[in-house]
């Protein structure tokens, strides 16, 4: 993709200076970028490497002195991180899967494609479902019966979905995401050990040696518009109702979603995140890699979660966590400082010890 430096800058609402005729043909940092490149550098604190390399042109942090920088033009957003969300999509080159349903597609007769759908070498869809005008299904998926996929979605390859979800328009998936497993529940003939300890935070009592009976998944999985969902994430099936993932959302890769929870509007969950059953997640909530949420609890609207935290209880709204357990932010870093500070008071402690002994021992 090939653009000239006033096309970018009006794209983004940015304003552009020099010789905006240029034609930039690849974005790159400074330090490797070449006469053809964008050099993306919003940050002033990255400035020496762009005489490493031989751009011409850069987006630049605001009241940046382009000219100073030996620079032919430059582009300058008014929010530089956020002008990459634009100038990505632009110079984008896409995955180029080929246009059409792919011979080799194994689509049932009572399924119903919109206009402009691409479908990918080897996939199967299955009866009574319906794709959306212009959205693209890649090679090797698999989606399942009675499914509704919305208008101008992306399917990347291997992805599984199964049947009876529902998902709105503008769907992003990465390759190897399952979308609708069955949820993970069993059960005993009678209370089993965990129920037991669950109960008594701790005793499981009497321990019976049972089989486990399996509830099988009769909910589906609805999925608003907007959403991404990473590579190799899995999503549950509900048990009886359905689970459910609101507008806007984003889901990094390797995460879990569990059956019956409930997630909210324009939410950020980052690599590794796991959410148990009949949670219910609020509205932008942000989690940070390898956060753990526990069963049957509720997280208010815009908490933030950091990297790592592990959440055993209700959060009320409006909460920045960390740790595990859970707790406010600020209390867990003191808490580490703390932490840090204990060898040293320990060597104190016991040198105080030691004299107090020996004055005592003298009297």
């Amino acid at each position: 993709m090939a653009y000239t430096v006033r096309e970018i800058a009006a794209a983004l609402d940015a304003q552009a200076f020099g010789n905006t005729e240029i034609v930039v043909q690849r974005v790159s940092e400074p330090a490797s970028a070449g006469p053809d490149d964008l050099a993306l550098l919003t940050n002033p604190k990255f400035v020496d490497g762009l005489s490493e390399g031989s751009a011409r042109v850069a987006m630049l942090w605001p009241d940046a002195d382009w000219q100073a920088l030996g620079l032919d033009a430059a582009i300058i957003p008014s929010r530089g991180r956020y002008a990459m969300a634009g100038l990505t999509r632009m110079m984008d080159p896409g995955q180029h899967y080929p246009k059409g349903v792919h011979p080799t597609a194994l689509i049932d007769a009572s399924a119903q494609l919109g206009e402009n759908v691409n479908v990918g070498a080897f996939t199967i869809i299955g009866p009574h479902t319906t794709i959306g005008d212009g959205t693209t299904i890649g090679p090797q998926c698999h989606i399942g019966a009675d499914v509704s996929i919305g208008e101008n979605s992306f399917v990347r390859d291997h992805v599984s979905i199964g049947s009876r979800v529902q998902i709105g328009d503008r769907f992003w998936v990465q390759a190897g995401a399952r979308i609708g497993a069955d949820g993970f529940s069993f059960v005993t003939p009678e209370k089993s050990g965990v129920e037991k300890a669950r109960e008594s935070l701790g005793d499981q009592g009497e321990v019976l040696s049972q089989r486990w009976a399996r509830i099988h998944s009769l909910g589906a999985v609805t999925i608003g518009d907007d959403v991404e969902i990473g590579a190799n994430t899995c999503v549950d099936y509900g048990t009886i109702r359905n689970t459910s993932i609101g507008n806007g959302t984003k889901i990094d890769n390797l995460c879990h979603i569990s059956h019956n929870v409930k997630v909210g509007t324009d939410c950020l969950f980052a690599a590794s995140v796991g959410i148990a059953g009949s949670t219910t997640i609020g509205n932008n909530v942000v989690f940070g890699g390898q956060v753990g949420i526990t069963d049957n609890t509720t997280i208010g609207d815009n908490v933030i979660a950091g990297g790592a935290t592990k959440v055993l209880s209700r959060v009320p709204a409006g909460q920045v966590i960390l740790g595990y357990p859970a707790i406010k932010m600020e209390t867990h870093l003191e808490m580490y400082k703390a932490l840090r500070r204990l060898p040293r008071f320990m060597k104190k402690f016991e040198a105080l010890q030691k004299s107090v002994s020996k004055e005592s021992s003298n009297d």
